[in-house]
């Protein structure tokens, strides 16, 4: 089983940060690999079960199901129904604390999943550079445009 851990300071307040990541089908509009995204079957993008349907710039589509959401923890927790790449039994988790210097934000998103030995190395960087690092950044830069 491979594993990515990816870690992250966000120079906002927590309430800030989690305000827009919470969204779980909000990644569209920060992501910078989301071309289009939406909730399967009309479902509120906090409500554990729902699926978000998403293409990437690049052509590929996934989907993604909600496993667990907590505000009080600033955490969601997902799984991949549908993917182009060449994984199985993925689940990952977006997570937010508070930094209390300075009132800046950790953020660490994190994932587990199998894959075949000759895919890995690819693959950990496409999660966790690719999606994960570049999610961070990409979050930050949103949250200063607000």
């Amino acid at each position: 089983m491979a594993r990515v851990y990816v870690s992250g300071i966000i120079d906002a307040p927590i309430e800030k940060v989690w305000a827009c990541a919470r969204d779980f089908n909000g990644h569209g509009e920060w992501h910078p690999l989301i071309a289009e995204s939406v909730v399967e079957d009309g479902y509120p993008s906090d409500k554990v079960g729902c699926v978000r349907n998403f293409n990437l710039t690049n052509g590929g589509n996934l989907r993604e199901k909600l496993l667990s959401f907590s505000d009080l923890d600033r955490s969601f927790t997902y799984n991949i129904l549908v993917s182009p790449m060449p994984i199985q039994n993925y689940v990952a988790t977006f997570h937010c604390l508070p930094v209390t210097e300075g009132n800046k934000t950790f953020v660490e998103w994190y994932a587990h999943f199998d894959v075949s030995e000759e895919h890995e190395a690819q693959i950990r960087h496409q999660v966790g550079r690719d999606t994960f690092a570049a999610g961070i950044v990409a979050l930050e830069a949103a949250l200063k445009k607000r």
